[in-house]
């Protein structure tokens, strides 16, 4: 997950750089007056247009470059974990060192090519929309500009998501992870159906629904919604405290501990889908950004084709 403070990287690097960028483009465009008026096909247009799509070019290329460092950093794992048979402390001591660099660069290198990716995205608007001298129109080259507009507001999501989504779901794990608490789940439902086995059939038969109908996960809707849908743990739980009213002395010391397991089990199973939830929102701003930033590029493309081939 990446830390909040990647928008502040190297104490605002990248905003500067896209802020002087921004200036320079509106300065010149004020001081540009062309005979036909401000539009794509002047000098000062074709200049916007190439360092824009430039721009975007790069900024696509991020992911890419996202992916090689991922792939690098599996590989250096494997090394370092074929070359731990070494029975030798000081090479187990260097080791560390350099994995603690590597992490350390790679944290650097990823935080600094996000940084940019967010500041000189931003910056489009303002190069794009003076390239285009704000003459729009049913045409490929509006089609690239909101396709870009598109892909910015998707991954000004993603930005407000990877600030305020990782501190949520590691306050809602605390010292837990997603593991463990579906293994605690899983041991509750054997003692709740052990415990219910000595109850009337009906709380055995809500208890049973219960482990059988509660599910984790589910369908898109689902995970990014939880409350949205009734948790049959929860309506167990409440039938339960209906169900204990009449029971004898024996039975209702039994029907208590199962009803103090069922309302942990509830806990349980509502942090589970909270971590779910979350992370599902996290995430789903790519499922958008990515297909628009292919988009994206197909219509660049056919934009700088037509320029070329056909004007």
């Amino acid at each position: 997950m990446q830390q909040p403070d990647l928008l502040k990287y190297r104490n605002y690097r990248y905003l500067k750089f896209s802020s002087l960028l921004m200036v320079a483009a509106i300065m010149a465009y004020i001081f540009h007056h062309p005979d036909l008026g401000a539009y794509g096909g002047t000098w000062l247009g074709f200049t916007l247009g190439g360092i824009g799509a430039t721009t975007v070019l790069v900024l696509l290329w991020y992911g890419i470059h996202k992916r090689r460092i991922q792939v690098h950093r599996e590989r250096r794992k494997v090394r370092d974990h074929s070359s731990s048979a070494i029975p030798h402390q000081v090479h187990r001591q260097d080791r560390r060192v350099n994995q603690s660099d590597f992490s350390r660069r790679h944290v650097s290198t990823r935080q600094g090519w996000l940084s940019a990716h967010v500041y000189f995205g931003l910056s489009l608007i303002v190069i794009i929309t003076l390239h285009t001298g704000f003459h729009f129109g049913w045409n490929v080259q509006t089609l690239a500009y909101g396709l870009m507009i598109a892909v910015i507001i998707s991954g000004l999501y993603g930005v407000y998501s990877y600030i305020r989504f990782p501190p949520q779901i590691m306050k809602n794990l605390g010292s837990e992870t997603l593991d463990s608490l579906l293994h605690k789940i899983s041991r509750l439902n054997e003692q709740t159906i052990s415990l219910a086995d000595r109850l009337p059939q009906e709380i055995k038969d809500v208890v049973r629904w219960a482990a059988k109908e509660t599910t984790i996960g589910g369908g898109a809707f689902e995970q990014l919604m939880p409350h949205r849908f009734a948790c049959p743990t929860s309506i167990a739980v409440k039938k339960l405290h209906d169900l204990g009213k009449n029971l004898d002395v024996p039975q209702s010391r039994l029907h208590r501990e199962l009803y103090s397991h069922m309302l942990r089990k509830e806990v349980l199973v509502n942090r589970v889908r909270r971590d779910i939830s979350l992370r599902a929102k996290l995430e789903i701003w790519l499922y958008v950004h990515v297909p628009l930033a292919i988009a994206l590029f197909v219509a660049l493309a056919t934009h700088i084709f037509s320029i070329f081939f056909y004007w």
